[in-house]
């Protein structure tokens, strides 16, 4: 299955939060249809299980790092994502050409536990940056690498287009 979201490409909790989205004014998962977990996976190039486990382990991460997104200062929804970073851990250690960093982690929330993982530190460096589309009606998530800092859409072909039209319309 070819992967069908609108929005790719983004760091791997943006990507997943984006497995989530609406199509034709109505709700689209990719993690719930037939062979979408392993779709989504393979876009990645993660190689992870995609079976029910797998599903449930990514859609409880998924809505966890939405949570927190949406409401960063939600006691809950940073207890959601510690609960997914609680999952696994991270050890350094000093071998032959430095610093290996060793996971401990089961199989099943590797990804999740990389996704909630990925997001802390992207918090840290680009928290500003972090956007949900400025489209009301969409759900979609970016990171906005432009220089100035001013994205506003997921897409200007799609969603920024949109807008234009509508503003158009109303002003003629």
């Amino acid at each position: 299955m070819a992967d069908p979201r609108p929005l790719t490409g983004e760091p791997l909790p943006l990507d997943l939060l984006n497995t989530a989205w609406v199509e034709d004014g109505g709700p689209r998962d990719l993690l719930a249809e037939d062979g979408g977990v392993a779709t989504w996976l393979a876009s990645r190039g993660l190689a992870a299980p995609a079976d029910g486990r797998a599903r449930a382990a990514l859609v409880e991460a998924r809505e966890a790092l939405r949570a927190l997104l949406t409401a960063p200062v939600d006691l809950a929804a940073r207890e959601r994502v510690n609960a997914v970073l609680a999952r696994g851990a991270e050890r350094v250690r000093l071998g032959p050409d430095g610093p290996v960093r060793e996971v401990d982690v089961a199989e099943t929330w590797r990804v999740p536990w990389q996704a909630a993982t990925e997001l802390v530190a992207l918090r840290e460096r680009h928290g500003d940056r972090i956007r949900r589309c400025a489209n009301p009606e969409c759900v979609l998530w970016f990171l906005d690498v432009s220089r100035p800092g001013t994205r506003r859409w997921c897409s200007m072909a799609a969603c920024g287009n949109r807008e234009k039209a509508r503003r158009h319309a109303t002003a003629a």
